[in-house]
């Protein structure tokens, strides 16, 4: 079902120190800023040959992202993104082994443009997974 790993969030307190630091101290591409209001979160792609992270930076006072930063201020890694070829699929299949989908269970768009969907950390070991359909 999952493909390959599309990226690695890491939430941070600052976004531009944090793309300096993997620009001028880790010598990575990194994209211009982009502000996503409907995420609740200012994203940037640190693009490297075989993945990208995603560095988030929370955008306005609902963030998604906010309670995180408040029991870690430094940042930290936020969720892990797979891609998957079909992602309502993917959803069902999902669902009826007991998965739970956050949000309304409908793929919504994503920062590249494409249908995305959350699964609950508690059933993946802990870690917030991001399907991104491509």
């Amino acid at each position: 079902m999952i493909e390959k790993l599309n990226h690695v969030a890491i939430a941070v307190p600052d976004i531009e120190k944090a793309s300096d630091l993997y620009r001028d101290v880790l010598g990575a591409e990194v994209t211009e800023a982009v502000d996503l209001p409907d995420h609740g979160v200012t994203v940037v792609f640190v693009n490297l040959q075989n993945t990208k992270i995603e560095l988030l930076q929370p955008f306005g006072d609902s963030s998604p992202i906010i309670s995180f930063l408040n029991k870690n201020s430094a940042g930290g890694v936020h969720h892990l993104c797979y891609e998957v070829k079909d992602i309502i699929a993917a959803r069902d299949k999902l669902t009826v082994k007991g998965m739970r989908v956050l949000g309304s269970g409908n793929p919504a768009t994503g920062a590249h443009g494409k249908p995305v969907l959350f699964l609950h950390p508690r059933d993946f070991c802990g870690t917030l997974i991001e399907l991104e359909q491509v």
